[in-house]
């Protein structure tokens, strides 16, 4: 293992959005209890440093592996194309009249089942473009579309924490 190794290599597993999550843990338990720094207690600070390092690393790529949003980015970067976006912020129109019609039922709902069966909307929109993100990257090999796929993924994802604090305050 090298620090540098890109997440998957770090983690034995393919380049692929299709993981198992429960392989991913399992693998994530056995690399912390390899190098956490408890292990190292009497090596002394530098081996503890290096240790922490090195659990910092595990960390951070089980945090980004475990996200299938995330875990698309990644794969975009690692296929030298960024998602990049603060810089690339068009989306379809179809996609931006779908928000702005989310935006005003959330605005304008303070009824816990109209809520509800919004959340249930977000979610399948969401479960759908994850099948979306999973063809793109593992099967047609096409990281630009999956890019765009991602950025349109974090839009999502924040409107559906937003649908569930408005829950939660209903």
């Amino acid at each position: 293992m090298k620090l540098e190794d890109d997440d998957f290599s770090l983690f034995g597993l393919p380049r692929r959005h299709a993981l198992d999550a429960s392989e991913l843990a399992g693998r994530w338990r056995a690399l912390q209890a390899q190098v956490h720094p408890d292990r190292f207690a009497s090596q002394g600070a530098s081996a503890q440093r290096l240790a922490m390092q090195w659990a910092v690393r595990v960390n951070e790529a089980y945090r980004r592996l475990r996200d299938p949003v995330s875990r698309g980015g990644y794969l975009c970067e690692l296929a030298g194309v960024p998602v990049d976006a603060q810089r690339h912020t068009g989306m379809p129109q179809a996609f931006l009249v779908q928000q702005m019609a989310w935006r005003e039922a959330l605005t304008d709902s303070t009824d816990p089942a109209a809520l509800g069966a919004l959340r249930s909307e977000v979610d399948e929109t969401e479960r759908d473009m994850l099948e979306a993100l999973r063809h793109q990257l593992d099967d047609a090999a096409d990281p630009a579309r999956a890019a765009a796929t991602v950025r349109a993924l974090m839009f999502v994802s924040r409107f559906r924490q937003d649908v569930e604090r408005r829950l939660e305050d209903a």
